[in-house]
């Protein structure tokens, strides 16, 4: 029986452009019992617009630096919790750069007031997908003040200027394009989404890997791999590496990527690593 953990709060950050899916909201498509049928009323772009957040956001100034004085203002108490929040729980880190630590899947987030507005930014917290359609920036769940204090954090810089960039040279590739074709085809998407930290062929030592305090999984390791079931690859692709105890630097796709896709996912991973998981988790149902 499939249990998914709906569990994927917080922020991601992969402010890239790319090939869009059809993902309706957490609520939408899953219940307490597993995947159903997306509402038809879901816009196809991710989950629906936040409204009151967006409400707020529209009633901001014109000019950049009012705009940053509407925002909460970011206390120590505040910024420290943000700051934790950064570390332990959301992946921005794992995609970007902040305070001269992070990933280069995505534009460094160091000096991001003299780069994009406070409209922006929020907007691109809440929902990525309804400011750039296409994005692979993966949507996520979060209570609408800790959108606005973590946008008021990243434009503040926290008052200080970022340390030197201690991360190696990396090179960056743009992630491949899927087609309608391709839409539910696991090693396409893996190609997508996962092959800058996994690696194309899912040895951990994808470009963007250098870049990250904590290893990728080695999905191509059949020692390891054989040790965890179909479920909790699922759940780590749907929810977050976090939510089993892994790194919080990969972020949720379960408002990104429907179910089909994540078991797609998980069939090309098993590919990868030539093996099953283990004995007491197969049940002989199919993805």
């Amino acid at each position: 029986m499939r249990l998914p953990l709906i569990l994927a709060l917080g922020v991601a950050g992969v402010f890239a452009s790319a090939s869009g899916t059809d993902a309706p909201g957490l609520g939408e498509r899953f219940g307490p019992v597993g995947p159903r049928r997306a509402d038809a009323s879901v816009p196809p772009t991710g989950r629906p617009p936040p409204a009151a957040a967006f409400e707020r956001v529209a009633q901001l100034p014109a000019a950049p630096q009012e705009r940053v004085a509407q925002l909460p203002e970011v206390t120590p108490f505040q910024a420290a919790r943000t700051e934790r929040m950064l570390r332990e729980r959301v992946a921005c880190r794992g995609c970007h750069r902040i305070r001269g630590e992070g990933g280069r899947i995505g534009p460094s987030l160091d000096g991001l007031a003299e780069r994009a507005t406070p409209e922006y930014v929020l907007s691109m917290i809440l929902d990525p997908s309804r400011v750039l359609p296409g994005t692979t920036m993966p949507a996520q769940s979060m209570p609408d003040r800790e959108a606005e204090r973590l946008a008021a954090y990243l434009l503040a810089g926290n008052g200080a200027p970022p340390p030197p960039d201690p991360a190696p040279e990396v090179d960056p590739q743009a992630p491949p394009a899927i087609s309608d074709a391709q839409r539910n085809d696991g090693a396409a998407l893996y190609a997508r989404h996962c092959a800058a930290c996994h690696g194309p062929e899912g040895r951990g030592g994808g470009w963007n890997a250098p870049t990250l305090p904590v290893p990728p999984t080695a999905h191509a390791d059949a020692t390891l791999m054989s040790e965890r079931p179909d479920d909790s690859l699922f759940d780590a692709i749907f929810a977050g590496a976090w939510v089993l105890d892994g790194s919080p630097m990969m972020p949720p796709f379960g408002d990104m990527l429907t179910a089909e896709q994540i078991r797609a996912l998980v069939r090309h991973i098993r590919v990868l690593c030539d093996c099953e998981g283990p004995s007491w988790s197969r049940d002989g149902v199919g993805g």
